[in-house]
């Protein structure tokens, strides 16, 4: 056999470059997280913006183009992968844990007035804003409630902002109360779940615009996970183990 022969045969480039390009677009995807709905027509007004300044100041324009930038970051909705199994209660925003305390769930959703344990996560105007479901279940009750506009880190807001509290029943026969509060330049809440609907934990179902506080209230003998001061994962962080079935505290029919 000839030395030609023996000499290996260089890859052919046509597939390895295909299949490189389309590696690319698939770590750009995941670097760039996917938009909530709800911001599309504040980013498209931001584009229309853009261009119509740039024709008078290409600097304004660039200023423009740089807002609509930060407002499609505000909405942007990562996936996120809950913890496998049952039994606990994920975070549903991500943020900062700023109170644990007791209290009496909202009136509005008529559970009975017998404080259980919250957990407060606030989230700053950098933090996803997007909220996430902390637990498998049935919607039970959405329960909207208008208020004022105080700062969302404040004790007090539970009672005095805005809010919209959601009663989720689990699978296992949890009472769980999640609360979306507005903050001090938050003007907008959303919520994109209806009564009696079968939820998942980990998906979103709602959205405060600018600045905010999440609530969730436990059933009684809930063991917490988290500290004051902890950042969480909306979606993923456990922030507490709920107690056995047998001891559910289960709220009555109505």
């Amino acid at each position: 056999m000839s030395a030609a022969s023996k000499a290996p045969v260089p890859p052919t480039t046509d597939a390895p470059a295909g299949n490189s390009l389309t590696h690319a677009l698939q770590l750009a995807r995941a670097a760039v997280p996917p938009m909530h709905p709800a911001g599309r027509p504040f980013v498209l007004g931001g584009l229309a913006a853009s261009l119509v300044l740039r024709k008078f100041s290409k600097r304004l324009g660039g200023i423009a183009a740089l807002g609509t930038a930060a407002t499609a970051l505000f909405f942007r909705e990562p996936k996120r992968v809950p913890p496998p199994g049952t039994g606990l209660a994920v975070a549903a925003a991500d943020g900062v844990v700023s109170l644990i305390e007791e209290a009496t769930p909202p009136p509005e959703l008529g559970l009975p007035a017998t404080p259980r344990m919250r957990i407060s996560v606030f989230l700053s105007v950098f933090d996803v804003h997007v909220q996430r479901l902390p637990a498998t279940g049935t919607v039970r009750r959405i329960a909207y409630r208008p208020g004022k506009f105080l700062s969302a880190d404040l004790d007090k807001a539970s009672d005095d902002n805005e809010r919209n509290s959601v009663h989720l029943r689990t699978d296992d026969g949890h009472d769980l109360v999640v609360v979306q509060i507005a903050g001090l330049v938050a003007r907008r809440i959303v919520c994109q779940i209806n009564e009696g609907e079968q939820v998942r934990a980990g998906e979103t179902y709602g959205l405060i615009r600018f600045g905010s506080r999440v609530d969730l209230y436990l059933p009684e003998g809930s063991r917490v996970m988290v500290s004051v001061g902890q950042r969480t994962i909306g979606g993923e962080t456990p922030l507490a183990a709920l107690p056995p079935v047998s001891a559910a505290s289960i709220a009555p029919e109505g």
